[in-house]
């Protein structure tokens, strides 16, 4: 039998995931789901961290809109609107399986300082001694960074470096990196495993979708950024967030992005 092996894993989740493509609006079953498999795998005794987009989505729902604000104040209020509904959905959705979650928001400047970046490492790793899975996002309504270049991809690498993870995955609206657009390409061939991010890599990221703000591009800089750090990285699709656990088994699935030595 197997011997356990506990890891610290980053779960990013993006923007599309959580919403529905025709309407826009929360994918509550698919966002069930994603938690009912974040939730085992800290039963199973795993530190988990979530660094989940969706806020202004969700905020563009509740608030009737027609479609994503395009100016930096109107995404900020959307995002603040919507912040409070996310962690309200998290909180009843893991509280079904009796997990505490925790929110932590923060702008990627506060990383530059010694102080406040010391601060945020111990507030993590007490959060994840209490037995708390913290879920992460941008301080959208103070930072408009992320607003208007990532959609958390970055983030969520930043933060991987940041607590020493075992491992980043990040779950998206494709199969992972492939070698041309699969919307345009029919031919186009799933990339499972990148040694190396060369310049060839970063030109065949794509751009971004509707209602996020990420893409292939801001995920590949995100990938660079955990690998550098010595942290393996894989691109998911999140309809189907039970793959987590074969990736955790050591199977092929997505894109994995291998570390660099350090």
């Amino acid at each position: 039998m197997k011997e356990f092996e506990k890891k610290r894993i980053v779960v990013k989740v993006g923007t599309s995931t959580l919403t529905h493509s025709n309407t826009k609006k929360t994918n509550i079953a698919r966002m069930a789901k994603l938690v009912s498999v974040l939730a085992d795998l800290h039963n199973m005794g795993h530190e988990v961290v979530l660094v989940s987009s969706g806020a202004i989505a969700i905020g563009v729902g509740k608030l009737g809109l027609n479609q994503k604000p395009g100016k930096d104040k109107e995404l900020q209020a959307t995002a603040a609107i919507g912040q409070g509904e996310l962690m309200f959905l998290y909180d009843k959705l893991f509280g079904e399986y009796g997990v505490v979650v925790s929110q932590l928001l923060f702008t990627t400047d506060a990383l530059q300082r010694d102080e406040s970046r010391g601060h945020l490492i111990d507030t993590f790793n007490q959060l994840l001694a209490y037995g708390a899975i913290p879920i992460v996002n941008e301080n959208d309504s103070v930072s408009i960074e992320e607003l208007r270049n990532g959609d958390n991809d970055c983030l969520s690498a930043i933060v991987s470096e940041l607590i020493e993870a075992d491992m980043l995955i990040m779950l998206t609206d494709t199969d992972g990196l492939y070698d041309s657009n699969p919307n345009t390409n029919p031919d186009a061939k799933l990339i499972t495993c990148v040694e190396e991010i060369t310049p060839e890599i970063e030109r065949i990221a794509g751009g971004a979708g509707d209602l996020g703000t990420g893409g292939f591009a801001t995920k590949i800089t995100a990938a660079n950024i955990a690998t550098s750090a010595g942290i393996p990285v894989t691109i998911i699709n999140g309809e189907k967030p039970t793959r987590i656990y074969k990736i955790l088994d050591g199977e092929s699935v997505g894109t994995l992005f291998l570390p660099r030595e350090k």
